[in-house]
């Protein structure tokens, strides 16, 4: 078959003989790619929402595109009819384009990888503390792993060039004092990926972590290398550096737990009755299915000046729970006050019978 190919070659001019490898190739990887691909979508039929083939066809499908008609052309390309210096510039060319796409594949399979863990640990579910810790470093692990894929994919296509490898050969004289310089130079940026690791780690904070940050309330939405992403209620998001949440306090409401204890205060005068109040608010939480049952407290907290200060107490299993059960019970409270004791609501008492003076004159009504 060899000899055959080889003659046939030389029957032919060189450039058409090549295109037609080149063709060969293109067809002959994406024949390969069209007989694989439909007996793994084949294998990734079933009725669940996650499937590792359904996975692996999201992620390699297009760089499979790709990377097989590389392996081929480079399989066929000792039947090229190249001169040298053309064979060897096709050769190194193809040799880059390889390592960058094998470079690339293994990124995908990290993110397979990813898929089936992010899977295997849901986050959409009531209690995912551990979910979430893992989660934390599933993503920094990830980000770091690829950093260094690209970095090493880099060092390798440069280091293929022989002009590179005597440039750095004469710039290792300088390593030293230059090593020092890229030191002070990188040392932020050195610090926020320590930071990073001691984060993905530690775990003071997490992914979906419910966080109190420079006076915002939101959750944890990205852990980069360098930085934090917080989804703020409103839709923004605030970018922090990630050394932040080593250096700095800040409050984490899911730190332990999602569940959380809402308070609503309310400022009455010191004739309401209690007791009704409390019963009201034990009537208001049992109609409403944000409650967990576990804490129902009325108590009254502080005497003012004019007023009474009452505490409603209540428990949740997470803090978007508590947020609208304390608004719910905020607002029937208000409306059943308002309606059965409507005197007693914060109010400034006037005594309009004035006090006789010693000289016998009335003086004006007296503020209470």
């Amino acid at each position: 078959m060899t000899i055959n190919l080889t003659e046939l070659a030389f029957k032919m001019p060189a450039w058409t003989w090549n295109v037609l490898v080149i063709i060969f190739s293109v067809i002959l990887g994406f024949a390969i790619r069209a007989i694989l691909l439909p007996i793994v979508r084949q294998q990734a039929k079933s009725g669940n929402a996650y499937s590792v083939i359904r996975s692996i066809i999201r992620h390699l499908n297009k760089i499979l595109s790709v990377f097989i008609p590389l392996l081929v052309f480079n399989a066929l390309l000792p039947f090229t009819r190249f001169t040298v210096q053309t064979h060897a510039l096709v050769e190194k060319i193809t040799e880059i384009l390889i390592t960058l796409a094998f470079a690339i594949v293994v990124i995908r399979f990290i993110r397979i990888f990813e898929d089936y863990l992010y899977h295997r640990f849901d986050i959409n579910k009531e209690n995912n503390l551990r979910e979430r810790k893992i989660r934390t470093q599933i993503e920094f692990i990830r980000k770091l792993l690829i950093t260094l894929i690209v970095i090493v994919t880099i060092a390798i296509v440069l280091l293929s060039f022989e002009n590179m490898r005597k440039i750095g050969a004469g710039l290792l004289t300088g390593v030293g004092v230059g090593g020092i310089i890229i030191g002070f130079a990188a040392q932020k940026s050195l610090g926020n990926l320590l930071a990073g690791l001691q984060i993905a780690f530690t775990q003071p904070i997490r992914m979906d972590d419910v966080l109190i940050v420079e006076g915002e309330w939101g959750k944890v939405e990205e852990i980069n290398l360098t930085y934090v992403v917080v989804s703020i209620w409103d839709k923004r998001r605030l970018v922090l550096p990630i050394n932040y949440f080593i250096e700095k306090p800040f409050q984490n409401w899911t730190r332990t737990t999602a569940e959380i204890l809402g308070t609503v205060f309310l400022y009455v005068d010191f004739t309401i009755p209690v007791d009704k109040l409390r019963g009201k608010l034990t009537e208001l939480l049992e109609s409403n299915v944000l409650w967990d049952g576990k804490v129902n407290v009325l108590q009254v907290t502080d005497f003012k000046e004019k007023t009474m200060e009452l505490r409603c107490l209540m428990s949740c299993r997470n803090s978007g729970h508590a947020f609208d059960l304390r608004c719910y019970v905020r607002e029937h409270m208000i409306a059943y006050i308002n309606e059965n004791f409507p005197n007693a609501l914060s109010q400034t008492r006037i005594s309009m019978a004035p006090p006789i003076t010693p000289e016998g004159t009335n003086s004006a009504p007296e503020i209470v």
